[in-house]
């Protein structure tokens, strides 16, 4: 139980302010976070691991696609909070995801360089020196910061990567890397390679 507290705190301190758990009941728990993008405190009702619904509350969908992007790109548009995966034939895959909140967005062009499944997470010296309480090393596993699937982009220290926090998706929360749910961020890895030119706009 005391690891599991541990696992909860470190993925907490990866948003823009603390989550603070009130129990409700045996079987829920209210969670509230300040929200940046907002200026604003929210309230986020959610039930333990085992019963939470790790849904994205931002569907993804096929949509019609005219960009100037070749099939087979990342389009990371930070503003609209969304990625798009060119598919081709005028199409594209569209997901909601979580991306930098302020001070920590960023744009460029670079290239998938590594994929991993249920990834370990060494939070980055810049991180430590801002959150001293981090642990030096967290293995991979539900509780996990980056989730079940982790895609590296470039030289970066970012990463695209899945979520144990669902409800972050559609915010500006990380410290710079882009957030999926785990079953969105499993499809896009099934979907892509290393190589994989991955573009973020502001």
């Amino acid at each position: 139980m005391m690891m599991r507290k541990l696992f909860l705190f470190a993925a907490a301190a990866m948003t823009a302010a603390p989550l603070l758990a009130t129990p409700v009941r045996a079987d829920e728990e209210v969670v509230r976070f300040w929200d940046p993008a907002t200026s604003s405190f929210q309230e986020i009702k959610r039930h333990p691991m085992a019963n939470r619904n790790m849904e994205s509350p931002i569907k993804k969908e096929t949509i019609d696609y005219a960009g100037p992007y070749d099939k087979g790109t990342i389009v990371v548009n930070t503003t609209e909070r969304r990625l798009y995966y060119v598919l081709g034939d005028g199409k594209a895959m569209k997901y909601g995801i979580g991306v930098g909140r302020p001070g920590f967005t960023w744009n460029g062009t670079h290239a998938i360089t590594r994929k991993t499944e249920w990834p370990g997470w060494t939070p980055p010296p810049a991180m430590r020196k801002r959150q001293p309480k981090l642990p030096d090393y967290m293995p991979g596993g539900p509780d996990n910061p980056l989730g079940a699937r982790a895609m590296y982009i470039g030289s970066t220290i970012y990463r695209i990567h899945g979520t144990a926090e669902p409800w972050t998706i559609g915010q500006a929360v990380s410290s710079g890397c882009i957030r999926m749910t785990n079953d969105d961020v499993a499809d896009l890895y099934e979907r892509v390679g290393v190589g994989t030119r991955v573009v973020v706009l502001h």
